[in-house]
This record gives structure tokens, C-alpha cells and sequence, in this order.
């Protein structure tokens, strides 16, 4: 059921499906980042209303079988990673052919506020930000232009906050 990474070709789009928060990775930062801030655990987070910093760094990892299902079943999906541990530059290449790369537009969404929050306190440049967490992305999918309003159609049909962030390009 996996799609077939020969099938990708430069131009091919990268859609991103919004994730909950950290999704349990980049924790070891996220605790000296903390620890920089001087806030407790149980203090309010300064990044979200109604919670505490505690509850809002654990929300829980989102699954999105339920949504991606479907699209790998009509066979317009070329590639599809999990952003986990090694965020945006590690996690894309496992779903992506040889001879090509992602070319992300960083501009395509916003980033998330606890991501935000992270950076600044942290001190943490966009680079390092980029390659610990999913900045906001938690899944990724790889489908030909011709394919990508549809998808996206799909997938906010489905209920996910989903958009294009990206193409792939030869390297």
C-alpha cells in the first residue's frame, strides 16, 4: 500500500498536515528551554490560554491514519513521512526519491506559538528549530501538482488544517 518512490518527479508538491504541538520530540531542548524561561512546569504557558506550560508542551501526538488512508488508497499519494525526532530536514528524505529534495516555503503556514515560544526563549536559530521539531507539520504527503488542490480538498474535508508548503526539486 506504500506508494512507490520511482513514481516522483521534480514539481511534485508537498502538502502539510498541522500537528498538536512537539509530538514527544526535541524534549531534551524543550526541558533546557524551560529551565531557561524560570517558569514551572505548572505555570500558566505563556504561549496558550487555559493551560499549564506543562499540559500544553505534552499535548498528544496526532495519528493520521484516519485521514491519509484514503488518499494512499486512490493512489494519488507519491510519499507520506511522519515529522517525528529530526523535524522538517531529517524526517522528508525517507519519503523522497533519490536525485530529488524538498524545497519547503517556510512562509506557507504559521509557525505554531509554542514553537515560537521555543525559539525565542531558547535562543534557538531556524536551522536547528527546523531539524529538532515539525514546527507545526506533522505529516507530510508527496503528490504530483496536478493532484494537489484535490488532496487538500480532501483533507480539510476530513477535518485537518492541511495546505501546500512545499515542491519537490532536483539535487
Amino acid at each position: 500500500m506504500l506508494p512507490k518512490l520511482d513514481k516522483q518527479r521534480a514539481g511534485d508538491m508537498i502538502i502539510g498536515i498541522g500537528s498538536s504541538g512537539p509530538h514527544s520530540n526535541g524534549y531534551s531542548l524543550v526541558r533546557r528551554v524551560v529551565e531557561r524561561s524560570g517558569l514551572a512546569w505548572d505555570a500558566p504557558a505563556p504561549f496558550e490560554a487555559g493551560k499549564t506550560l506543562a499540559e500544553a508542551l505534552m499535548a498528544p501526538t496526532r495519528i493520521y491514519v484516519k485521514s491519509i488512508l484514503p488518499l494512499l488508497q486512490s493512489g494519488r499519494v507519491k510519499g507520506g513521512a511522519h515529522i517525528t525526532g529530526g523535524g522538517l530536514i531529517e524526517n522528508p528524505p525517507r519519503c523522497i526519491a533519490a536525485g530529488l529534495v524538498p524545497e519547503f516555503d517556510w512562509n506557507a503556514w504559521p509557525l505554531p506559538p509554542v514553537f515560537a515560544w521555543l525559539q525565542e526563549v531558547g535562543g534557538i536559530s531556524d536551522h536547528e528549530l527546523r531539524r529538532t521539531f515539525n514546527c507545526g507539520v506533522g505529516f507530510i504527503l508527496v503528490v504530483a501538482s496536478t493532484d494537489a488542490e484535490p488532496v487538500l480538498a480532501a483533507l480539510l474535508n476530513a477535518g485537518e488544517d492541511a495546505f501546500i508548503c512545499g515542491q519537490l526539486v532536483a539535487g
